[in-house]
């Protein structure tokens, strides 16, 4: 059977690029179910308060919420049950050493289907201080500004 070759975002975490400075993306995969995976497809999830954590050599993500597929049976498991991660074993370690010693934590940024996969992308994420969430929320006002003074511009001229 062939492989699907789709490649479509099913989850952005738009809030954690508000919140954090996001650096080192890295692609993973997840363990899922078959009950879990109907419901991502269905965009029955949330990353709100997601983060990664490793243990005993594993990378988990934690507090990811999937909704109960509605047609599953007993099939269907906790939604906010700790999912594990598929990475190499050099990348949990430079996670789990970043996030042990420079005081960062790792988050998740999308989630998105790959060749008929699931997968996750995260970061390493370092907290912004009050002053840079309002510096963001004026630079993105700025450009709300500029680019609705440019089509009004453009408006004027095409009359």
């Amino acid at each position: 059977m062939a492989k699907k070759r789709d490649s479509s975002v099913l989850l952005e975490n738009r809030k954690a690029h508000f919140l954090y400075f996001l650096s080192e993306f890295t692609e993973a995969g997840i363990v899922l179910t078959g009950t879990e995976i109907k419901s991502l497809r269905a965009r029955n999830a949330s990353l709100a308060d997601t983060f990664v954590y490793c243990k005993n050599g594993e990378a988990y993500l934690a507090n990811m919420h999937i909704a109960p597929y509605k047609d599953g049976t007993v099939y269907n498991v906790d939604h906010l049950r700790d999912r594990k991660l598929l990475l190499h074993k050099r990348e949990i370690n430079r996670l789990a050493n970043s996030i042990k010693d420079g005081g960062m934590t790792c988050v998740p940024t999308k989630i998105y289907l790959k060749n008929g996969y699931a997968k996750i992308e995260i970061a390493l994420a370092r907290g912004k201080a009050e002053h840079d969430k309002r510096d963001a929320i004026k630079a993105r006002d700025d450009k709300k500004r500029i680019d609705r003074a440019m089509k009004e511009g453009a408006r004027a001229k095409d009359e």
